[in-house]
C-alpha cells in the first residue's frame, strides 16, 4: 500500500464560510478522512487557514503556537454585542473623534503581553457552554480576562471613523476585543468591519490556495512537508539505529535540548515531536510512526 498522504498547507479562505469548510473541501479532494485545520477562522474574515493532512494532523497544537498576522478594519463611534457586524450595530450620540496623535500614544500600552478580555460571541466556554450561545440568548456572559501577547500593533489608516490595524500576535488573541480595548482607551468605541488573516508563522497568503481552485492536484502540488509546520522548534536529525529506538518509544538523552525538538530522520522527514520526559531525557510525542 503506498503511504497516506502527510502534510501540510494554507489555504485562501472567502469571508462568508467557515474553516470547517476548508477542511471538508481538502478531504474531498484527497479522499481522506483524515485532515483537520490549525485555528479558526471566523466565517465573516478571510485569509490563511491552515490545513493539516495524514499525521500532520497530530501538529495542530504546534502551528498554534506561531504567530498570526492579521490586518483588521473597524469603525470608531460605534459598538455592537459581538464586537463586529453580525449583531445590530449602535452609533453613539455624540462620539469623541481622536486625533491621530491620541491613536499612536494608546498602542504602546496594547503591545507585548497583555491580559485580553474574550468577546462575548465567541467559542470561549463558559460553564460547559459556549459563549456565543448564552450571548444569543440574551444571558450574561461572564469571561475571565486571559493573557495574549501582540507583537505588533500599528495604524496603517486613520479616516474618521475608519481605522485600520496591522496585528502580529498570540493564538488566542481575539482581534475584535483588541478593537474594542484601544477605542475604549481613547475615549470612545469600534466595531470591526473586517479581517484578513495575512499569514500564520511562515504560511502566507500570497502562497496559499484559494478555496475554490482546491483540487486533488493543487492541494498535492501545495502540500508543505509536515517538518514546515514546526520552523519554531529546534531541529535534531537522527541515524536510523537511533529512529528505530524512538519510534518504539526509547527515551533519548539529548543533554541540554530544548523541551521539545523536531526530530527528522537522515531524508530530512519528519519523525515526530521530541518532549522532555520526567527522567529528563526525550521521548518521541507525538510519534509519526506509532500511537504516541
Amino acid at each position: 500500500m503506498p503511504e497516506p498522504l502527510t502534510g501540510v498547507i494554507a489555504i485562501d479562505k472567502p469571508p462568508g464560510v467557515s474553516s470547517r469548510r476548508v477542511v471538508d473541501a481538502v478531504a474531498k479532494a484527497l479522499g481522506s478522512k483524515a485532515v483537520g485545520h490549525a485555528g479558526t477562522l471566523d466565517p465573516l474574515a478571510e485569509g490563511v487557514v491552515v490545513a493539516c493532512v495524514g499525521r500532520a494532523t497530530k501538529l495542530v497544537d504546534f502551528i498554534h503556537d506561531l504567530p498570526k498576522h492579521y490586518r483588521g478594519g473597524f469603525l470608531l463611534g460605534r459598538s455592537s454585542a459581538s464586537d463586529d457586524l453580525e449583531t445590530p450595530v449602535e452609533e453613539e450620540a455624540a462620539p469623541v473623534r481622536p486625533s491621530a496623535a491620541a491613536l499612536a500614544a494608546a498602542l504602546p500600552a496594547f503591545r507585548g503581553a497583555i491580559l485580553q478580555r474574550p468577546c462575548d460571541y465567541s467559542a470561549v466556554h463558559v460553564a460547559g457552554r459556549r459563549a456565543y450561545r448564552l450571548a444569543r440568548q440574551g444571558r450574561p456572559v461572564a469571561l475571565a480576562a486571559k493573557p495574549v501577547r501582540i507583537d505588533r500593533l500599528e495604524v496603517t489608516a486613520y479616516d474618521w471613523p475608519r481605522l485600520g490595524l496591522d496585528i502580529v500576535c498570540s493564538s488566542g488573541t481575539f482581534v475584535r476585543a483588541l478593537g474594542r480595548d484601544l477605542a475604549a482607551a481613547i475615549g470612545t468605541r469600534a466595531v470591526m468591519e473586517s479581517l484578513v488573516r495575512t499569514a500564520v508563522g511562515p504560511f502566507r497568503r500570497e502562497a496559499a490556495v484559494p478555496l475554490d481552485a482546491v483540487t486533488a492536484d493543487s492541494v498535492r502540488r501545495g502540500l508543505l512537508p509536515a517538518v514546515a509546520a514546526v520552523p519554531h522548534l529546534p531541529r535534531l536529525t537522527l541515524d536510523a539505529a537511533t529512529v528505530a529506538l524512538a519510534v518504539r518509544g526509547g527515551l533519548l538523552d539529548l543533554g541540554p535540548a530544548a523541551d521539545c525538538v523536531a526530530a527528522c530522520d537522515e531524508a530530512g522527514d519528519l519523525v515526530g515531536i521530541l518532549r522532555r520526559h520526567a527522567s529528563g531525557r526525550h521521548r518521541l510525542r507525538p510519534n509519526f510512526h506509532g500511537v504516541g
